[in-house]
Order: C-alpha cells, then structure tokens, then sequence
C-alpha cells in the first residue's frame, strides 16, 4: 500500500501503545520501551517484523481526515492480518474511544461494506454491526 501524501505518523505512537507485540514482550497497554516522546522508534531499522508490515489505515485511506489521526481520536483503525476483520483498537483507559461519532460512522461503513468490524480494547471487544447496532464480541 501507499501512503497518502501529506499523512505521516507525526507525534502519534497509538500503535506502540495498544498493541501487544510478542517479539517485544510488550502487551497492550503500556507505551513500548522503544518508542521516542513525540513519535519514532529507537530500533526503527532493526524493530521486528510485525511492527515493519504493521499498516495503520489512518496513513492509507484517503477517506480518513487528519481529525481521525490515531492519537486524536483514541482509536487505531486497521484490517487485521489473520482474517477479514476490520478493527478498532483502543487504549485500555478509554475503551469506548470507538463510540467517538467520526469513528463510529467509518465502522458502521466498513460494516455496510461487507466487513466484519470488531473494536477492541484490552481483552474486551465489541462486534458493530451496518444498521449501528454494537454488542460484546466473544
């Protein structure tokens, strides 16, 4: 995929935070012990694989205004690379960070459009549905 142009990650490090990166020993929650305030990483050349084939749909997808950057909205938009989910993922402090209107707009598109759209926040997650309706996801 190519990024849009004008988008970078700037000073958002949403994904160093709610991921959990297994080869880092890192869970999802904390801030990785690699990531530099204000964005970056300190092993950029040498981070591990799931971290260099990680792509943020906020960088790719033209539809997605910089209002819906990551970090502004609590919210880390991306297909995930074991299915054909779409997810949401959110800090465990602000688990409901996906009910932000702009954000809950874009899954119940994604949803319209045939994907299944799971947000997802520490171990809990919520299955949103096209019509708007949302419930707890096993």
């Amino acid at each position: 995929m190519l990024k849009i142009p004008g988008k970078s990650c700037g000073p958002c490090t949403h994904c160093c935070k709610v991921l959990y990166i297994e080869e880092l020993k890192k869970p999802a929650g904390p801030l990785c012990s690699n990531c530099i305030a204000g964005g970056g990483c300190s092993i950029y050349v040498s981070r591990p694989a799931v971290c260099q084939d990680y792509e943020c749909q906020w960088l790719y997808d033209r539809n997605l205004p910089a209002t819906m950057r990551p970090d502004k909205v609590g919210t880390l938009l991306m297909d995930d690379a074991d299915s054909d989910e779409y997810h949401a993922v959110c800090e465990i402090e602000k688990p409901f960070a996906w009910r932000n209107p702009l954000v809950f707009k874009h899954l119940v598109s994604m949803a319209k459009s045939g994907r299944i759209v799971v947000a997802k926040s520490g171990l809990r997650a919520w299955r949103i549905f096209d019509d708007g309706r949302w419930g707890e996801w096993a």
